[in-house]
């Protein structure tokens, strides 16, 4: 199942996305929140509606976590080239929700920071309540979902923090979307690109983890509770590097879609 979140007559709504002539489109609202479904997306009562074609419809971020908990330096590369160790075990820092932005946003890079970067990443959707999960738990089971997140980080204030909530944290800094699917296998491989102004600038697969998601899951839920809605942005590849006003930036996961969103100056 595929959904996101759009405003309809001036109500936020979750819609069901099916593809639709090769073209992917609205065509039913979920009556239930897809958070609340404890994982069973299934279940979820649905009404027709007349179809929209999705990349007409203004878009909101397709998650409401009360966490955005982040991993870093989930790909080997991508901790050579900014000059840091390969981390022994999991890297966690947290993202803000009001960083959040929808596909088509406007990231906004502000006056605080000389470099704001682009870091495209999958991000898993948590389904069910989770904390602290038994030794033979599946963690899929826990899994509602994956989508499209850009961790857009101020990276001078990153290095002059030394700690890095203000340099991950400002409001346009965690675009997501422009769905939410559960018919991807991290497991097996997923591609993940991110192009600036249409040209490539990062290339990973889900394979190169240093960090399964089940030890990435494992870890984070055994120090914190992971609800339902939460967000897990799982690290990006190599390849992260300066935006500035006017570029446009995509973020691209195999079997997803494309999040898009243009950059300005604040």
């Amino acid at each position: 199942m595929k959904y996101c979140r759009f405003q309809l007559n001036g109500q936020a709504q979750y819609g069901l996305v099916e593809s639709v002539g090769g073209r992917n489109a609205i065509m039913r609202i979920l009556l239930t929140p897809p958070e609340a479904a404890d994982g069973d997306l299934e279940s979820l009562r649905t009404r027709r509606i007349e179809p929209i074609a999705l990349d007409e419809a203004t878009l909101l971020p397709p998650v409401c976590p009360s966490k955005i908990v982040c991993v870093g330096r989930n790909y080997r590369e991508h901790a050579e080239e900014l000059g840091n160790e390969v981390p022994k075990e999991p890297l966690l820092f947290l993202k803000v929700s009001s960083s959040l932005l929808p596909a088509g946003g406007t990231i906004r890079r502000p006056k605080l920071s000389e470099r704001v970067d682009f870091e495209g990443e999958l991000a898993v959707v948590i389904g069910k309540t989770c904390y602290q999960p038994v030794a033979n738990d599946d963690v899929r089971q826990y899994i509602l979902g994956y989508t499209c997140v850009n961790d857009v980080t101020a990276r001078d204030l990153q290095k002059k923090d030394g700690q890095w909530t203000r340099a991950k944290g400002f409001d346009t800094f965690c675009p997501a979307g422009p769905l939410v699917t559960d018919e991807i296998d991290p497991w097996a491989g997923v591609d993940v690109e991110t192009r600036v102004n249409g040209a490539v600038r990062q290339q990973g697969n889900t394979r190169d983890f240093i960090f399964p998601l089940e030890v990435l899951i494992r870890y984070i839920a055994q120090a914190m509770t992971l609800f339902p809605g939460d967000v897990i942005p799982t690290g990006t590849p190599s390849g992260v590097g300066p935006l500035v006003a006017g570029d446009v930036v995509e973020v691209s996961v195999e079997g997803v879609g494309t999040l898009r969103n243009p950059v300005v100056d604040e």
